[in-house]
């Protein structure tokens, strides 16, 4: 049984919730913003911030920390989903476009640097991804590869249009396009033209994150 929150842990909590919103939205926009950039935004003083995270880059690797926590959560979803896997696929890229991960590995990639667990964290996501992709492949056209996915998802997530429920509407709508570009059809020859270009490799998406 979980142990209610006393009121001052309670108001703790959910003053945390807004620092990390706050930050979100700010550094999204702005990765070089000042951490009082933050303060203002959560409407909190700076020295309460502080006391929450010591630095602005405590805040941007508990940011990122939280992000990949949701990304496994949703990767471990869908390896369940006993649905057809290209509906199982295109249900996980759907969440993953709701949660809006990958707005934070396009800004904050090599913003600071990240911790051993963070690496772990990554390397998990990773793991999962596989998984996600060997059962997906015979669905996909031929030449797409797993680190395919965090590129698109990363276009996806770069369109901001109008206000928040706008922007999350055309996301999905152009989430739908691109999988139907993915998506092997016989009609196609062999699948699909041959893709341009060589996909990126792991060394390439992984040094963004040297800071």
């Amino acid at each position: 049984m979980t142990k209610a929150l006393s009121g001052r842990q309670a108001q703790a909590a959910r003053n945390d919730e807004v620092i990390l919103a706050a930050a979100r939205a700010v550094f999204i926009a702005d990765p070089g913003a000042p951490i009082s950039a933050v303060a203002e935004r959560a409407g909190v003083g700076i020295s309460a911030l502080y006391r929450r995270y010591a630095s602005k880059e405590e805040l941007l690797r508990k940011l990122c920390s939280d992000g990949l926590a949701r990304y496994v959560e949703e990767s471990e979803k869908a390896l369940a989903d006993d649905r057809e896997p290209w509906v199982a696929f295109g249900a996980f890229l759907h969440a993953l476009v709701d949660a809006d991960t990958n707005s934070l590995t396009q800004r904050l990639a090599g913003t600071f640097t990240p911790t051993p667990d963070l690496w772990q964290d990554a390397a998990r996501a990773a793991e999962l991804n596989q998984a996600i992709y060997a059962r997906t492949k015979e669905y996909l056209r031929p030449g797409i590869v797993v680190e395919d996915f965090g590129v698109i998802l990363e276009q996806i997530t770069s369109i901001k249009l109008g206000d928040e429920a706008r922007t999350n509407q055309l996301r999905h709508r152009y989430l739908a396009l691109m999988l139907e570009a993915m998506h092997r059809r016989e009609e196609r020859p062999g699948g699909g033209s041959e893709l341009p270009g060589p996909p990126p490799s792991n060394d390439e998406l992984t040094d963004r994150w040297r800071a």
